[in-house]
């Protein structure tokens, strides 16, 4: 079965897990042509290693505290924390505890085709 992808207008809970947060995995919450919304889980000592995207992104810390490494900056994120980067740049996540981050990311649009 699939999971649930939100549709526009529909409310999303991003509230913090608590006592769920070790039995919770990563899932996507909404999933466009031009944008993805996701939550990441990550058991403290977990990571996700460096990489880049295309289009801008937000990852925002909603409980426990990672590092999140963009460039050569790292950053040490906690409850509340909101980090915006551009696209194409080298970042990855650690936690640093038991952690969920809410990442939001911008797809970049194709050129239309056609002359």
């Amino acid at each position: 079965m699939a999971l649930h992808h939100a549709s526009s207008g529909e409310l999303i809970n991003v509230r913090p897990y608590r006592d769920e947060l070790a039995t919770s995995v990563t899932r996507t919450l909404y999933n466009t042509d031009t944008l993805k919304v996701f939550r990441v889980v990550l058991p403290a000592g977990k990571q996700a290693p460096m990489h880049k995207v295309e289009g801008e992104l937000t990852a925002q810390c909603l409980e426990g505290s990672v590092e999140f490494t963009a460039g050569d900056t790292v950053h040490v994120m906690h409850e509340g924390d909101l980090l915006c980067l551009a696209g194409n740049v080298m970042h990855g996540l650690k936690a640093i505890e038991d952690a969920s981050v809410l990442v939001t990311l911008q797809r970049p649009t194709q050129p239309s085709g056609g002359a």
